[in-house]
């Protein structure tokens, strides 16, 4: 179960390290250049899609990374990293596997109670 807990949270941190640079990138580039109509408006709160950008993917990437030695530490981070990005970004085309590799993993690294068979 930590491998697959390691597993599901480097790919979703990584997936969400794609979704997390669009998001910064958006709201950056609203603010440098001004919305267009109701085809690019500013989200509602610029600031926390950043920090979102920037945090839940990293947290996803290194409880992922733990999984195998501190399995109850990495599966908290693993899922407060799918809460965050859930409450960042919703859940959309774009974010539904990050969110559930994460909430997965999360689970699984919580539910792991002895080492992996070799």
């Amino acid at each position: 179960m930590r491998n697959a807990a390691l597993t599901l949270g480097v790919i979703a941190g990584l997936i969400g390290l794609i979704v997390g640079f669009f998001g910064y990138g958006y709201t950056v580039f609203i603010d440098n250049f001004g919305e267009v109509g109701t085809l690019a408006q500013q989200v509602d709160n610029p600031e926390r899609t950043r920090l979102i950008a920037l945090l839940a993917p990293i947290l996803a990437i290194a409880g992922g990374a733990m999984a195998r030695s501190a399995n109850l530490v990495a599966g908290v981070m693993m899922l407060v990293s799918c809460a965050g990005m859930y409450w960042g970004f919703g859940f959309n085309v774009f974010t539904m596997f990050p969110i559930a590799m994460c909430g997965l993993g999360g689970i699984l690294a919580l539910a792991a109670r002895r080492p992996d068979a070799a």
